[in-house]
């Protein structure tokens, strides 16, 4: 099979083409397991905190990707969830033990031995993957797998720092960072939250017109002051100003919730601009949002179909996926970037 494989680690702006073209023997399914022949594979900032060595993998060489739409090719033995043909969906959460207490409670995104795809375990920037059947989702058949992708890990981590606000409908919500997450938070609370405003914050002029016009009821630069204190703040980036930055902006009892699984370090030094008064007096709150759980896939995936809920994407070939990878890292980002694979 052919793939894009991560065989060292580095800056992608020094290292422009950190993923290599590679031939492989296709992969089989262990018991247990489904073999997906990968139709499309969304491309996440995620990979790049790989690659840059802020979640490293485990062990190198390595195949990334997360956002996997496929077809069941070959299952394993002990394997009935699913049959040749099937279309499946794998995200980031690719294994967990099944038996600690997080495993227990619907919280395996916070098991001691989750694996990610793409990190742990090779993923989709290939023709085919292997996964365990417990941790693959049907597609509801309103989407084209272009559609689906960004929706198995953007949408699903979106629905959990949604649902981590505790927002109200009728609430002030903030959004910092406009990409392929947060285009998809801002569509979800205009389905469920009719009576939210929301309120964005984005670096580039394009990037706030593309919000106002997804619906959102203000946008401003990073380092801008709402007409209204916020109630909730989901921030999507991966720097630390905007942090800073939106924690003034919080109501009293406000609750910022970081979705980032890494911060870059060019700028930890604006962590010294955090004033107790100003950012974090009257009880504000911090909560980061840690991988995601089975349950978030599923809920969302329904959600989403019930909303007829279209991403706006970028589609590449496979081939190109250093050049996806490069324009994430260095320019505007409007939706989501797809690699088409087969």
């Amino acid at each position: 099979m052919k793939a894009m494989v991560l065989n060292k680690l580095g800056s992608i702006l020094e290292y422009p083409e950190p993923l290599a073209v590679t031939n492989l023997s296709d992969p089989r399914p262990a018991p247990g397991e489904i073999l997906v022949k990968v139709s499309v594979c969304g491309v996440c900032h995620t990979e790049l905190d790989e690659i840059e060595g802020r979640t490293p993998p485990p062990r190198l060489p390595v195949i990334p990707g997360h956002q996997i739409v496929g077809r069941v090719e070959d299952v394993g033995v002990d394997t009935s969830r699913f049959q040749t043909g099937d279309r499946v969906g794998v995200a980031w959460i690719h294994s967990a033990c099944g038996s600690c207490s997080f495993c227990r409670s619907d919280r395996e995104n916070l098991c001691p031995e989750f694996r990610a795809t793409g990190r742990d375990a090779h993923g989709g920037y290939a023709q085919f993957m292997t996964v365990p059947q417990a941790f693959a989702y049907p597609i509801p058949k309103f989407f084209q797998d272009a559609d689906a992708a960004p929706l198995l890990c953007a949408g699903a981590i979106g629905y959990r720092s949604l649902r981590l606000t505790g927002l109200c409908d009728g609430q002030n919500l903030g959004l910092t960072g406009f990409g392929g997450s947060a285009h998809l938070v801002l569509k979800m609370v205009r389905h469920r939250f009719p009576n939210t405003r929301v309120f964005v914050f984005a670096r580039t002029e394009q990037t706030r017109a593309f919000a106002l016009e997804l619906g959102a009821a203000w946008a401003g630069e990073t380092e801008a002051e709402t007409p209204v204190k916020l109630d909730s703040v989901i921030d999507t980036t991966p720097a630390w100003k905007p942090v800073v930055e939106a924690l003034k902006n919080l109501a009293p009892g406000g609750r910022l919730v970081i979705n980032a699984i890494g911060k870059e370090t060019g700028d930890k030094d604006y962590l010294l601009k955090v004033n107790y008064p100003a950012h974090l007096w009257m009880e504000k709150e911090i909560k980061s949002v840690a991988n995601v759980s089975r349950r978030d896939v599923s809920e969302f995936l329904e959600l989403a179909a019930e909303m007829e809920l279209s991403p706006h994407i970028q589609e590449y070939d496979l081939s190109d996926a250093n050049r996806a990878l490069f324009e994430l890292k260095t320019q505007s980002v409007q939706g989501a970037k797809v690699l088409r694979v087969s």
